[in-house]
Formats: C-alpha cells, structure tokens, sequence
C-alpha cells in the first residue's frame, strides 16, 4: 500500500505525540521550504519568514498531542503558519518604522542570466510590481491567494488553514484577484503598447 506525503505526516505527529522527537525533524523536512515560501510571500521580508517558519514548527511541536489525524496536516500547518503571518503584521501595524525592511526585501531579487539586460530589468520590475500588489492585498485576501496559486492546496485545504468556509476561501479568491487586476492593468497596457 502507498503511503501519501499526508499519511506520512499524520504517523509522524502521531510518533511526535507518543514522544519521538525525531518525528518532528521528518515534517520539517518535508515542510520547511514551502512554509518558508508562503511566509515570505506574505510578510516579504526573508529574515521574517525564516523566523516564522521556525516558530511554525514549534508551534506544531507544543500542538502535537492536540492534532487530530482526521484534519488534512497542510491545512493544520498552514494554519499556524497563516496565524502567524497575522500576528506578524499586526506587530509590523503598531512598530511602523520597522516596515521599512519589508520594502527592501521586495527590492532585493535574484537576476537571471538567461536575457538580455532590458529583458531583465523589465521582467524585475514586473516581479516587483506584482510582489508588491500581492503584499497590499488585506491578509485574508492575500493568504487565499498565496495558498492557492503558490502551494496548490484546494478550496477545502485552505478553509481549513483559515477558518472559513470553501465558499468564502472562492470568493476571497475571486476578490484578490480582482484587486491585483485593478491595481497591475497598467502592466499589462503598458505591455500591449510595447
């Protein structure tokens, strides 16, 4: 019988609960670079992210004997990974000065070799401007959107990282994308005109 990554995480929280710590090194192996990603794509800053995927797994630790095998486990670690993400950005809401390393972080971004330099600088800029709208999206919206579009999970998976319905999380979906529609259609005018 094949055992699905799921499976596999819900056994090792099932050790973790009975006392195998080492458990815990097997989800985050298997986790750590996608809670980094979705972090990062929701605070935009890499020195944040980093510390909020490791709070994510302590979080799953002191959580271990409270989880039950019966929620899907992206939606359990994305849950905490999405609260917090909150709680980062409501500290970032109250300590505006420090907000200031958010926007040095979406100005940092690796180049690519593969063009020329005008392709690049026009491909950065436009990464830029789409990190950034994705980033003043409001948090409900902006989770919605970087779970589904970043880590592939279904309507049902990000309810449950959430706390809302699957209808909700549609038109969460629907209005994210609406909004990043407003706020990039000066890209794509900008790329018809070229």
């Amino acid at each position: 019988m094949h055992t699905t990554a799921t499976d596999a995480d819900a056994e090792a929280m099932q050790r973790l609960a009975q006392g195998e710590d080492l458990a815990l090194s097997e989800i985050m192996h298997r986790w750590k670079d996608r809670i980094a990603a979705f972090l990062f794509r929701m605070t935009g800053n890499h020195a944040a992210s980093m510390d909020l995927a490791q709070e994510t797994f302590v979080r799953v630790y002191q959580s271990r004997t409270r989880y039950k095998a019966t929620a899907p486990f992206p939606s359990f670690i994305f849950s905490i990974a999405a609260n917090l993400a909150r709680n980062h950005h409501r500290w970032l809401s109250r300590h505006p000065s420090d907000s200031i390393q958010v926007l040095e972080e979406l100005d940092r971004e690796p180049k690519s070799n593969d063009c020329t330099p005008d392709e690049a600088l026009a491909q950065s800029e436009t990464s830029r401007a789409v990190q950034r709208a994705i980033q003043a999206l409001p948090p409900d919206l902006r989770e919605a959107l970087v779970l589904f579009t970043y880590h592939d999970l279904g309507y049902h998976e990000i309810a449950g990282s959430l706390g809302c319905s699957a209808k909700a999380v549609e038109t969460r979906l629907y209005r994210a994308r609406q909004l990043l529609k407003e706020k990039l259609q000066h890209l794509s005018a900008s790329a018809t005109s070229a």
